[in-house]
């Protein structure tokens, strides 16, 4: 989703918030690194907003569920924000400030806010995974879903050319 935001310069999957340097996916599914499944976002601030951001964020996935996502189970699979300065920590969590306040959502936000120390990128066979296999069942049933829903809600903020 964030692939198709206009500002956004690049998407890269990776993991943060461990202990190993360097892990593998393989090692980061046994939960045993510490990392979470992470994308790192550059964008142009003079575009979308880092808060434009962390909106889309709380759009696409459950902030509320405790190492879990869906079926996925696992602190690979918590919901957390690793920022790159004071001032991102403090727009995330007056981001979740708020949402917390609208009652957005009907459980607690859990999501993790702590500064990033290390980003590793992910596999090359997890770039833009859902593009490239938009017919496996996970794409379709889970992520296609959420995109839609996302591309609705911040239509005005889209890539000319996405819908």
């Amino acid at each position: 989703m964030f692939q198709e935001l206009n500002g956004v310069e690049s998407v890269i999957s990776g993991y943060a918030g461990g202990q190993v340097a360097h892990p593998t996916y393989e090692q980061v599914c046994t939960g045993s690194t510490g990392h979470a499944e992470v994308v790192q976002v550059s964008f142009d601030p003079a575009v979308i907003s880092y808060r434009d951001l962390l909106q889309v964020f709380f759009t696409i996935h459950d902030p509320t569920t405790l190492d879990r996502q869906g079926a996925d189970t696992g602190t690979q699979y918590r919901s957390a924000i690793f920022t790159h300065s004071a001032e991102q920590a403090e727009t995330a969590a007056a981001v979740i400030r708020e949402l917390t306040g609208d009652h957005l959502f009907d459980d607690p936000i859990v999501t993790q806010v702590a500064p990033l120390e290390a980003f590793y990128p992910a596999e090359t066979y997890h770039a833009d995974y859902y593009r490239r296999n938009p017919n496996q069942p996970y794409c379709r049933f889970v992520i296609e879903p959420k995109v839609a829903k996302a591309r609705q809600r911040f239509l005005g903020k889209l890539r000319k050319g996405v819908a």
